[in-house]
């Protein structure tokens, strides 16, 4: 595969997109310490990904798959955390991908698990500085042009659409009843969080339905979920708690309609 091949593909896209929100961020910030972070995500990422391969004996190709989790872990957690944290969370992460699959798929995001793991165990820390978060507000232009050109790639529209406007209509609803921390989701960096969640994870190809009739349940349960756990709990899990519950129903309407099928065929 060559290289402007590889580069087109939905992977390649979002692996550019992310490169540029690393440049742009750590320049902008004056901060390294994101890029090493990265580097750490990323090589743990691949070698993991490449060990679990042979482990397999799956053939071989080139581990797109990790560097994408790897550099979303990177750029979400914090710049101050540890690199052996990074390196667990990435860890964590691939090896979700191996180890809990259906049909040879993933079930889970395999970054929402190990940032939602590395949170339970180590109490990591979330900045989202990737996204924009500790930038001037207008900096998410960047974000919102980015995650357009994925979310065009994957065709996945409808499942974004139907998220972010579930998502922000119960926060404004909570907001204006004054239900938990709910005017603080909707400010930065929250709320470069929630964008950058939309559409760099949620429209993730392997852990979520194709057919707009599901990508739009899917959206509103991970909308609905995540806004529940933000303001019973508040915290940084919710987001990932709502993409792991949609991915739940993924899975669940897959057997489901897997099972229909044999059905079908077998009358």
């Amino acid at each position: 595969m060559t290289a402007n091949h590889w580069a087109k593909k939905p992977k390649g896209y979002v692996i550019n997109a992310m490169l540029a929100f690393l440049l742009l961020s750590a320049i902008w910030s004056f901060d390294i310490k994101g890029v090493y972070n990265v580097v750490v995500a990323v090589g743990v990422s691949i070698a993991t990904d490449i060990l679990c391969s042979r482990f397999s004996k799956r053939k071989p190709v080139f581990p797109d798959g990790a560097v994408v989790t790897g550099l979303i872990i990177a750029l979400i957690l914090s710049t101050a955390t540890s690199w052996y944290m990074v390196a667990a969370t990435s860890i964590m992460a691939i090896l979700s991908k191996h180890l809990l699959v259906y049909k040879k798929k993933p079930v889970f995001n395999p970054a929402a698990l190990g940032l939602l793991l590395s949170i339970l165990f180590f109490q990591t820390g979330q900045s989202w500085w990737g996204a924009f978060g500790d930038l001037p507000g207008w900096t998410v232009v960047f974000l919102l042009i980015g995650g357009y050109m994925i979310t065009n790639r994957v065709n996945k529209f409808p499942q974004v659409f139907s998220f972010l406007g579930m998502y922000f209509s119960l926060l404004c609803i909570m907001g204006l009843v004054h239900y938990g921390n709910a005017g603080d989701a909707l400010r930065s960096p929250f709320i470069n969080a929630s964008l950058f969640f939309a559409f760099f994870m949620l429209t993730d190809p392997p852990t979520s339905p194709a057919k707009y009739k599901d990508q739009v349940i899917f959206g509103i349960l991970s909308a609905v979920v995540g806004s529940i756990v933000y303001g019973v709990f508040g915290g940084l899990t919710y987001l990932f708690i709502g993409l792991l519950i949609g991915n739940l129903y993924h899975l669940l309407k897959t057997i489901a309609s897997s099972r229909a099928r044999k059905v079908v065929s077998s009358l």
